[in-house]
């Protein structure tokens, strides 16, 4: 076939990605905007230069409900800092939606999602990413559910009192802690989404079994891509998350996603280990300029992302992968994947793989709806 009737068949169908994002509900589990803005307050209403997320983009991208992370930095574990930080960032969530209310709406269920959609406005869900806040109290627990945080990622990159890290090579518990063993029935009860997205394997298989409702890894991508990487899920995981009902959204960072660029970047990580050089320091950052001028490092690109999802549908089938993007989290990004704007740009290659609509629907928003309707449905009998 000539060269530019291939063009004109990704046009057409760039076309239809487009036309599909505007009229399916897109959600995106894992969205790292509250911690921008913690940092510096800016107008999310209008397009800006940012991060990747604002309402602009988001319109363009056909992006319905954003999950804000609540993120709580590991070295904030047993201290009030950890609480009043969650307690800040859901201010700030709060504050978007109170500033813009034609533009933003919190989003505590699926109904809300599919009202504000029909409205015309961005849900703002929210999910805790480490669940340190808790702080080993179901009081705490309550408190923020009462905030509307439905999913909490269990950990982050250092064990917590609730279980071990897939970053930490320290397997304080060997998987779940006695409180985290209690934690998740009453997560099941109060109907907050088990998110196991940073934890360790053994972590994993304990909470999928104690857990009376489908859990989700709210942005992990597949280890297939990238061997020996922990924090991303292997196929035997996949295939429990899917017997589980659950659901695996796709982060989209360079990290996640390119094999060559996850290797190198460890490769990098491990040398700021070995020399005691603290992450983020200029020493560090002129190391991994040095680096990155010595060695071509592989972004990969939107298509990788859809090989991801095409990985786990032939594992498991289309019911169980969704989009976690972890934009505004991520430092590197892969090529025609930069921001919520993009999104078409996902759904155009998942059609060129003859990806039906119905099957499109399911990736977009259907699973991850499902398995949040069904934590709530869980709760329900529980309650």
């Amino acid at each position: 076939m000539p060269q530019s009737e291939f063009q004109i068949t990704d046009s057409l169908l760039f076309s239809k990605a487009k036309q599909l994002a505007q009229e399916l509900i897109i959600v995106d589990t894992h969205i790292d905007l509250p911690g921008t803005l913690y940092n510096e307050w800016f107008d999310v209403s209008q397009l800006s230069d940012i991060g990747e997320f604002d309402y602009p983009r988001a319109i363009e991208g056909g992006l319905n409900a954003a999950f804000m992370s609540i993120y709580i930095p590991a070295e904030l574990e047993e201290s009030d800092a950890s609480y009043e930080r969650a307690d800040s960032l859901i201010n700030i969530v709060e504050k978007i939606s109170k500033t813009f209310p034609t533009k933003f709406a919190i989003a505590i269920s699926t109904e809300d999602v599919k009202k504000q959609f029909g409205k015309g406005i961005v849900s703002l869900p929210m999910g805790m990413e480490n669940g340190s806040p808790i702080n080993g109290s179901f009081k705490n627990l309550k408190h923020f559910y009462d905030r509307g945080i439905r999913y909490i990622t269990l950990v982050h990159s250092k064990a917590n009192h609730i279980c071990d890290s897939s970053y930490d090579p320290n397997k304080k518990w060997n998987g779940l802690s006695p409180f985290g063993r209690l934690l998740i029935p009453e997560m099941n009860r109060l109907g907050i989404m088990v998110d196991i997205s940073h934890v360790s394997d053994s972590a994993f298989y304990q909470a999928i079994e104690i857990s009376k409702a489908p859990v989700i890894a709210s942005h992990s991508s597949c280890r297939f891509f990238t061997p020996g990487f922990e924090r991303n899920m292997n196929d035997e995981m996949i295939k429990k998350l899917a017997e589980n009902g659950g659901v695996i959204q796709i982060a989209f960072g360079s990290y996640f996603i390119s094999g060559d660029f996850n290797k190198k970047a460890i490769e990098m990580e491990n040398y700021l280990a070995e020399h005691n050089i603290k992450d983020g320091s200029e020493e560090a950052k002129e190391y991994a300029r040095n680096y990155k001028k010595e060695h071509t490092m592989d972004y990969g690109t939107v298509a990788d992302v859809a090989e991801h999802i095409d990985h786990v549908v032939k594992l498991v089938g289309i019911n169980h992968v969704g989009f976690g993007s972890d934009f505004n989290g991520v430092g590197s990004l892969p090529k025609n994947l930069n921001d919520v704007s993009y999104l078409p740009h996902l759904i155009c290659e998942l059609l060129k793989k003859g990806y039906s609509e119905e099957d499109i629907e399911k990736i977009c928003s259907g699973n991850i709806l499902r398995v949040w309707e069904k934590v709530e449905d869980v709760s329900n009998s529980l309650r």
